[in-house]
């Protein structure tokens, strides 16, 4: 779920994200004014489909997965701390790399960036495949996220390179935005299916021939121009041990008791290298995350909402995954086409978002979004192994609308509060920080929920959605009164 996913949410070179995108999918910019141009540039429809198939194989790996955990912990018996592995080593290194990936991709050109990250992403995928235990199919999967790091930006820059016409990109990059929207409801069903028929390592096996396809498609696209762009190296590393630190000590609290030394340690190690990076930040001439940016109450905020919604709505589809499978006893396949309701929805919503917004005006619309996902995280307290079916949909209707309200609404506030040459640096610390609300939630979640013997625990999701229902009560309270008026 990284690149869950909305995920998202891609730090691109000057260019500005459009209000509509999913909770769980990347924000999509919006085409740069340049000179009047042909509609496609030279590889423009082989540039076109290889990002489309590289974004849309990413996110539905992502949803994918989430279905076929059972399946893995079966197969693996690596326990529920294992399960939180699989999707967090992806989500995190993801999150944490996407800071930089679109200077690497400024600095190695577009296609050569794109291509490298497909290819890592095609045998980071073969290793899941062949995984032989849990531990190496948790390497596999941080090594798979971090190459959807540098897919994601890249991506981006192959189609503003390939088509030079205004109109033409825009056009092109609704495609990429709907690609995604598709990949994300389709990965559900996907993922049972193929975890049904063929086992859960066809889910990982499906990305090895589209990546042919993709490097095949690259060839046809020209040579990207390569420009000077400076890496944070120290505040890269920094960053990545603090998250991993950070998400140890979450995951492990729960199974191994929050007083044990590797948990301690742990947290030492992320308390250590957070201090770190904002040193290494403050003293470096270009960095990754500009610290008096993040003083303006309208970076901020939404910042800190984007985290919020992104737990609740990983979180809540981590437990999903999970109660259909091991609480209802469904199939792999009945439990994906449990989440086609909930795509759809969220894709009408972002569609009605932005009116609402030109209407009540965006911080009502933030503050009331994240109060019905608030609402969402307690409507689903009283689901049990009989609840009946229709009555989980309509639970989960609040949890498709409160985040589709949302993150149009504070991307757009986010984008107008920074200056136009901060537009890439300021999408790709909303996306870094969404990944990290969502991996944060999947820690939590998997240790409350694992009960006596590995069994579902019900006490332990209420617990979970408890949690985030307060966090995102405090982000709405946030909203509400730190940001200004319109």
């Amino acid at each position: 779920m990284p690149p869950t996913p909305s995920p998202s949410s891609t730090p691109t070179t000057r260019t500005t994200p459009t209000a509509r995108t999913t909770p769980t999918e990347p924000t999509v910019p919006a085409a740069p004014r340049s000179r009047p141009g042909p509609p496609g540039g030279s590889g423009g429809g082989a540039g076109l489909l290889a990002s489309l198939l590289g974004f849309t194989v990413i996110t539905i790996d992502v949803s994918a997965v989430n279905i076929a955990l059972p399946a893995i912990g079966n197969s693996l018996h690596g326990g529920m701390t294992g399960l939180q592995w699989v999707v967090d080593a992806y989500t995190l290194m993801c999150a944490a790399l996407m800071l930089s990936a679109g200077a690497l991709a400024d600095r190695a050109g577009a296609r050569r960036a794109y291509a490298w990250g497909v290819a890592l992403f095609t045998l980071a995928s073969l290793g899941c495949a062949l995984a032989p235990g849990i531990g190496a199919l948790v390497a596999a999967r941080a090594a798979q996220g971090a190459a959807a790091a540098v897919v994601m930006p890249a991506s981006l820059a192959l189609i503003r390179q390939v088509y030079e016409d205004p109109r033409a990109r825009a056009r092109a990059l609704a495609l990429w935005a709907v690609g995604g929207s598709v990949a994300m409801a389709a990965g559900p069903v996907l993922g049972g299916l193929l975890t049904d028929a063929a086992g859960w390592r066809a889910v990982f096996l499906l990305n090895l021939p589209v990546g042919v396809v993709i490097l095949g498609l690259l060839a046809r696209v020209p040579r990207s121009p390569s420009r000077p762009a400076a890496l944070d190296l120290g505040g890269q590393a920094t960053a990545v041990l603090a998250l991993a630190g950070l998400a140890f000590a979450v995951i492990e609290g729960g199974h191994r008791g929050w007083s044990s030394a590797p948990v301690l340690a742990a947290a030492v190690l992320a308390l250590v290298c957070a201090v770190a990076f904002r040193v290494v930040e403050a003293r470096h001439p270009r960095p990754m995350v500009p610290l008096g940016m993040l003083a303006e109450r309208r970076v901020s905020v939404p910042l800190a909402v984007g985290f919020a919604v992104n737990a609740a709505f990983y979180g809540g589809i981590f437990v999903l995954g999970l109660y259909y499978q091991q609480m209802r006893g469904m199939s792999g396949t009945e439990a994906g086409l449990m989440f086609v309701p909930l795509s759809a929805v969220v894709t009408v919503t972002n569609l009605l978002s932005p009116r609402l917004a030109e209407r009540y005006g965006r911080r009502p619309v933030l503050v009331a979004g994240q109060l019905v996902f608030a609402g969402a995280m307690v409507a689903m307290l009283p689901l049990a192994a009989h609840t009946p079916l229709w009555l989980v949909l309509v639970l989960l209707l609040p949890l498709s609308i409160g985040g589709a309200v949302v993150v149009p609404a504070l991307t757009a506030l986010l984008m107008d509060a920074v200056p136009g040459e901060r537009a890439g640096t300021a999408s790709g610390l909303l996306n870094s920080l969404r990944q990290t609300g969502g991996a944060l939630a999947v820690a939590l979640f998997g240790s409350l929920l694992a009960g006596p013997g590995g069994a579902f625990s019900l006490p332990g999701m209420r617990a979970g959605l408890l949690a985030v229902a307060v966090l995102l009560l405090a982000t709405a309270a946030l909203s509400r009164v730190l940001l200004p008026r319109e």
